[in-house]
């Protein structure tokens, strides 16, 4: 019988601006831009949440709720080095650890009882490691399953642990809206409610066949995380095996629509270099590189050119994503763009003479730019054409230097490096 932890990081962007701004406890608090600006909340203390503010919801709606609030744009770099610490506690209590986010990680404890006691104590001793290390509180979920103590964290908030004893997981899971399951958003709970289901318990009464007939795949998956499993995309593997990503995008949603050629460009560029970043830590080459193109009135295109090598060079991305814009682009304004790449592989491909010793000296430099960032922050230096779109990365996006998924990181700290792990 296995035992999950799911530990969850109460309110954690705003916890960490309370650490530099003691001001802010107690007051109703929203990260994630200015409430003029077209992004949206990142985190919202539990005084603005008092008022429906809440994650996810666009900065101007949450205005309107509560403009009373403390609106920040936020510290990513701050934010990614409490992450860390968090990481730190958690690898030195087990070393079966999943960061599923930057404030969220999973740790399997199965076996570890001898160790640590039982899995109630062994939770709070955890919660109290956290607290020491970080000053922030976080909230702990106990089951047999990820998916499980999931949802016993988010149950347990805040500054909570809640165990589901096994034996007990339908009996818990039954009274709960199905929203609870985690990967069911607003369409599917629609969907869900069409068919006179809205609690966990309705669901898991239901035929596997019904739901595979009305939902495919997702059906199945669904009536198997009604029972508490692992059931579907979000939880495959084992905690702590890190999968390599099937592909790695970043986008960018423009405060005001735009028709600037060089600000277009310039975001592209930047975009492109934070694809290019992701895909070296990696160590991943993509093949196909893909634009998303949104206009003022949300219609929505993708374009997509598959090289005839790999890549994973800023200035290889940045050529293709423009090349793609400007053969797409119809000269409406633009809201939203992003870089997409896929087709990812290990291995770059044979170059020509002349394309692999430019390869080479890129390779060179963007080592050295990788160095910086990852010691003064992503922002910390870029290319030339990136500068004009030098936009804030989104406060809520998980880091590509995730703690306990950085391969370089890894390979360091076995060979004796600054890592850990």
């Amino acid at each position: 019988m296995k035992t999950i932890l799911h530990v969850d990081m109460d309110a954690f962007f705003v916890s960490v601006e309370e650490l530099y701004n003691p001001g802010l406890k107690g007051k109703p608090v929203v990260v994630g831009g200015k409430p003029d600006q077209r992004g949206v909340v990142s985190a919202a203390s539990y005084a603005a949440r008092k008022f429906g503010v809440h994650s996810a919801m666009p900065l101007r709606t949450a205005y309107k709720l509560c403009p009373q609030a403390i609106f920040l744009e936020g510290q990513p770099q701050r934010y990614r080095e409490h992450s860390r610490m968090v990481f730190e506690a958690l690898n030195a209590f087990s070393p079966r650890v999943e960061m599923a986010s930057i404030d969220e990680a999973y740790v399997d404890l199965t076996g570890a009882e001898r160790l640590h006691g039982p899995p109630l104590e062994a939770a709070h001793k955890l919660h109290e490691r956290i607290q020491a290390k970080t000053r922030l509180n976080c909230s702990i979920g106990i089951a047999v399953s990820r998916l499980l103590a999931k949802i016993c964290s988010d149950q347990a908030k805040p500054n909570g642990i809640l165990w589901v004893i096994p034996g007990c997981e339908a009996r818990f899971l039954a009274p709960l809206d199905v929203r609870k399951i985690p990967g069911v958003g607003k369409v599917t709970e629609k969907a869900l409610h069409d068919c006179g289901i809205r609690r966990i318990g309705d669901l898991a009464h239901l035929e596997e066949a019904f739901l595979e007939k009305r939902f495919g795949q997702w059906g199945l998956a669904l009536a198997g995380k009604a029972r508490g499993l692992d059931a579907g995309g979000w939880f495959t593997g084992e905690v702590g095996d890190q999968d390599e990503p099937k592909s790695i995008s970043h986008e960018h949603t423009f405060h005001e629509d735009t028709t600037d050629v060089v600000l277009i460009e310039a975001t592209l560029a930047r975009l492109s270099e934070m694809v290019a970043s992701r895909l070296r830590e990696h160590r991943l080459f993509a093949r196909t590189i893909q634009l998303k193109l949104r206009y003022k009135d949300f219609s929505t295109f993708t374009r997509a050119r598959t090289l005839d090598h790999a890549t994973q060079l800023d200035i290889d991305l940045v050529s293709e994503s423009r090349r793609l814009f400007h053969a797409n682009w119809t000269g409406k304004p633009v809201r939203l763009l992003g870089v997409h790449t896929s087709n990812l592989q290990f291995e770059q491909g044979q170059l020509d003479l002349i394309a692999g010793d430019k390869h080479d000296r890129w390779k060179k430099a963007l080592s050295a730019v990788d160095r910086i960032r990852d010691r003064y922050g992503s922002q910390s230096v870029s290319i030339a054409s990136a500068m004009q779109g030098g936009f804030r990365e989104r406060v809520h996006e998980t880091p590509a230097d995730l703690p306990g998924r950085h391969p370089e990181k890894k390979d360091a700290g076995e060979d004796g490096g600054h890592g850990s792990g």
